[in-house]
């Protein structure tokens, strides 16, 4: 998977300009390298705050799409749903918590401009990346 292909993928339903205006990057660069030319790190390391994805996986390809700071704590999550709720969360229930909390990751970093929420892009994302619901996150 090339860097364009990273980066259309994060670009997903959003326009170039869209995408380009929300990383503070002329429409014309994204286009370049969309055509397959590589960013300086700088500039991938601002695509990547920017879109709220990891510059290792928009870099590289590995770890986690979204940055290691979106990754949810399980054991912390659990502890502070036990506490709010007085429940313990079975193992069914946890990986239930981690899809919503993939989606909830999904839906904020493609939200468009008009405030849209694509639902389906969001299924299919949860469909494609079981490493973003698989357990000891």
């Amino acid at each position: 998977m090339t860097f364009s292909t990273r980066l259309q993928e994060l670009i997903g339903e959003e326009s170039i300009s869209g995408f380009a205006r929300r990383v503070d990057l002329s429409e014309g660069l994204i286009r370049k390298y969309l055509k397959g030319s590589e960013p300086s790190l700088a500039k991938a390391n601002q695509i990547a705050i920017r879109a709220n994805c990891s510059l290792e996986w928009l870099a590289t390809g590995c770890g986690y799409l979204y940055r290691k700071a979106e990754v949810v704590d399980m054991e912390a999550y659990c502890l502070a749903h036990k506490f709010v709720t007085g429940e313990t969360l079975s193992q069914d229930k946890q990986h239930q918590q981690r899809q919503i909390i993939a989606g909830y990751q999904y839906l904020r970093a493609h939200k468009k401009a008009d405030g849209y929420l694509d639902e389906t892009s969001m299924a299919n994302f949860l469909q494609r990346q079981p490493s973003a619901i698989t357990p000891n996150e």
